[in-house]
């Protein structure tokens, strides 16, 4: 069971555990002798206090970055469209004639099992790669093509370094920086995350609808998820 939840938890291992601070104890007596006038105690030394996870990384990996919305609605990344909700990430581009038809497929199913399963609102951002084609218009077309009109689902494109920007922050990029150019074989996994309570995972995009939907929901909280019927 731990082994499974660090494999969930790989994107943002560790993330949100600063580094512990030292403690510094003041100088008293010596030697049961008070210091001469000519030495003086250091000062003592103040840390800042250590920031809770959730703000660390709203820091590291959340710039808030202007965004579009497939109905040209503009946002920022993280003030609109993480803070204080449950959400899923992934990194599209609106020709793609790869993985990302697949896994659009099992967003779609997966919206549906979570519906039926949970009772709080999960969010769906889909990125685009390519800023500079994907228009907000573009986008739309490609939402009423794919027959998604979810209030809860958003295609976003924006200026094209800053979406580079955040698709490297989020994990979304290659290492290899040739194969990374190839926008063809860009990352088929989705990021899922509860903002408010700094948990984060991963799963494949293109895994059962089923699993990745189990795998979401655990960033729901227990009052949140519906109990399942008998006959389910």
């Amino acid at each position: 069971m731990l082994n499974r939840r660090l494999n969930r938890r790989h994107m943002l291992a560790g993330i949100g555990m600063a580094p512990l601070a030292g403690v510094l104890a003041g100088c008293g007596k010596m030697g049961g002798t008070q210091p001469s006038s000519s030495r003086q105690a250091p000062a003592a030394r103040r840390f800042e206090p250590r920031l809770p996870g959730r703000e660390m990384m709203r820091r590291r990996y959340f710039p808030n970055l202007a965004l579009v919305t497939h109905l040209g609605r503009q946002v920022k990344f993280y003030d609109d469209l993480l803070r204080d909700k449950i959400v899923v990430l992934n990194f599209m581009y609106a020709d793609c004639e790869g993985i990302c038809p697949t896994i659009l497929d099992n967003l779609k199913r997966v919206r549906t099992i979570l519906d039926k399963a949970v009772t709080r609102d999960i969010f769906i951002y889909s990125l685009t790669i390519r800023p500079e084609v994907d228009t907000p218009a573009k986008l739309n077309e490609y939402s009423e093509m794919h027959r998604i009109h979810d209030p809860r689902w958003s295609f976003l494109t924006g200026k094209p370094d800053e979406v580079d920007t955040l698709r490297h922050l989020l994990g979304f990029a290659d290492p290899n920086p040739e194969i990374d150019k190839d926008k063809s074989k860009h990352s088929g996994m989705l990021r899922y995350g509860n903002e408010p309570q700094a948990i984060w995972g991963s799963c494949q995009g293109s895994g059962e609808p089923e699993w990745i939907a189990q795998e979401i929901q655990f960033a729901v909280p227990r009052e949140f998820k519906r109990r399942p019927h008998v006959n389910d």
